[in-house]
C-alpha cells in the first residue's frame, strides 16, 4: 500500500470568543491558495469549518475565553482534512437531533453538525466528542 505524503500541515488555536472565527477564515483562505483547492471544495471547507469553529467556540468551551480551540489542517494529494478540537466536555455525537424534522424546524440552533455532514466527504467524532474531523476529497 502506498504511503500518504502530506502537501502541507497547519495548525492554529485561537481563544473561544467569536469574533476569532475571522481568523478561520483567513487561513481558510491561505490553505486553499497554496493548496490550489478550487473554489467549489473552498466554499465546503470555509463553511463546514466555521461551523464546526462556531460549534466548539459556543458549546463545547461555552464561549469561555481561557479555553482554547485548536485547528489544525492537513493537506496530501488526495483530501484534506481539518480537525477542530475544543475544551469541553464532549457531547454524545449519536444523538444530535435532525434540524430538517418538523419538531425541530424552527430551533434557531442545532444545523452545524447537519451542514458540516452534508458538505464535507465525511465527519468523524474522535474521542468523547470535542474533536471533529471534517474531509473533503481533493480529486
Amino acid at each position: 500500500m502506498p504511503t500518504t505524503i502530506l502537501k502541507m500541515e497547519k495548525s492554529i488555536i485561537i481563544e473561544s470568543k467569536i469574533e476569532n472565527i475571522n481568523k478561520i477564515e483567513k487561513i481558510i483562505d491561505e490553505v486553499s491558495e497554496e493548496a490550489k483547492i478550487n473554489s467549489e471544495i473552498y466554499g465546503k471547507v470555509l463553511i463546514a469549518t466555521v461551523e464546526a469553529v462556531n460549534n466548539a467556540i459556543v458549546h463545547g468551551n461555552k464561549e469561555d475565553e481561557s479555553k482554547n480551540v485548536k485547528i489544525d489542517f492537513q493537506i496530501d494529494e488526495d483530501y484534506i482534512s481539518i480537525f477542530i478540537e475544543d475544551e469541553g466536555p464532549g457531547f454524545n455525537f449519536y444523538n444530535v437531533p435532525d434540524p430538517t424534522t418538523p419538531e425541530n424546524i424552527e430551533n434557531i440552533s442545532g444545523r452545524g453538525v447537519y451542514l458540516m455532514k452534508h458538505l464535507a466527504d465525511d465527519v468523524i467524532f474522535h474521542g468523547r466528542g470535542n474533536k471533529v474531523e471534517v474531509r473533503f476529497n481533493l480529486r
